[in-house]
């Protein structure tokens, strides 16, 4: 079987699923829609597939499922209307900023029994899903504690800071999600910090550069997470997990992964410089997920409940650093 796909959106992030589909041997890249008429031709052209409009590919019989990396103020209208035309849908994060709106949202996912799927990538690199197995195998023993670190090399445009949600929703929310798959629990209780030491015009526009969250789980579980919109040594994405019979890390990646040692001392490669090159192959692992939910009709994982968990929490540590109290979900 042969799963067809149609990818909204052709920027960035919706050139990266349009590589992945193609280069997926049960699934075909069927259409590709965005309302910059050149860069859906250059789609096209690189894949051969077609350009339609997202109502035409909502009303074609010959697509299965749709990747939607248009804009987050769009992701909830466009996940009803394809819940309701009966297609599996696989979205970037966030489903909507409002949790009001994605609970709506859900609702109708829930009414049309759609699959769905949240575009959560980490918990498909390889490195991090090691250790996740790691830890069901019980090799640390129970898991206790765990410190996440996520730092960019350099802030994004300020016109993105404005319409991003904030660094909570739009950067840490990947390291809540992290948190809850590793942990296997909600936190019940979220402390943050929240700075401005990158650029005083990120600070202007109502957001912070700088980040640090405790999250504590029922259990009594902890996660610490750090994030900076700066790392001049490159894109810094460590997770380490302490338990009780020992502790296993992922540490930073690299493009080449080689030592040198000469007189001068040890050197190794600089770090991947984005998102885009560290994280390619999570992106690979998770659209073939999303295509294997099709074939076998079996729920998708992440999904939009995962999201809506997330959201809340990213929600509670901005009220957090704002007041500059601990906030109970």
């Amino acid at each position: 079987m042969s799963v067809r796909i149609a990818v909204l959106g052709a920027g960035r992030i919706g050139q990266v699923h349009a590589r992945a589909i193609a280069e997926n041997n049960t699934a075909i890249l069927a259409a590709i829609a965005d309302p910059i008429a050149t860069a859906a031709n250059a789609v096209a052209d690189h894949y051969g597939c077609d350009v339609r409009t997202i109502d035409e590919i909502a009303a074609s019989d010959d697509v299965d499922g749709v990747i939607i990396c248009t804009p987050t103020d769009t992701h909830a209208d466009l996940i009803e209307q394809f819940a309701r035309c009966g297609k599996a849908i696989f979205c970037e994060k966030p489903i909507d900023l409002s949790v009001d709106r994605v609970r709506a949202c859900l609702d109708v996912v829930n009414e049309c029994k759609a699959v769905l799927m949240v575009g959560f990538n980490r918990r498909f690199d390889p490195h991090f899903a090691a250790l996740k197995a790691a830890i069901n195998k019980g090799d640390i023993g129970a898991s206790e504690m765990a410190v996440i670190t996520s730092r960019d090399p350099g802030a994004p445009p300020l016109d993105y800071i404005k319409r991003s949600g904030g660094i909570f929703r739009d950067m840490t929310i990947h390291d809540f999600d992290m948190a809850v798959f590793l942990m296997d629990e909600m936190p019940v209780t979220i402390q943050a910090s929240g700075s401005v030491l990158v650029d005083p015009a990120i600070g202007a526009a109502g957001d912070y550069d700088s980040a640090s969250v405790i999250l504590t789980m029922a259990s009594g579980k902890q996660v610490t997470i750090s994030n900076s919109r700066r790392a001049t040594y490159g894109y810094d994405q460590r997770i380490e997990v302490h338990g009780s019979k020992g502790m296993v890390a992922a540490e930073n990646q690299r493009p080449v992964s080689i030592e040198l040692a000469t007189s001068s001392g040890y050197t190794r490669p600089p770090l991947h410089d984005f998102f885009m090159t560290r994280y390619i192959d999570a992106y690979a692992h998770e659209i073939a997920a999303f295509i294997d939910s099709i074939v076998n009709a079996t729920p998708a994982s992440p999904d939009g409940q995962d999201g809506l968990n997330a959201l809340r929490i990213a929600d509670a540590a901005l009220l957090s650093a704002q007041s500059g109290k601990a906030v109970h979900l």
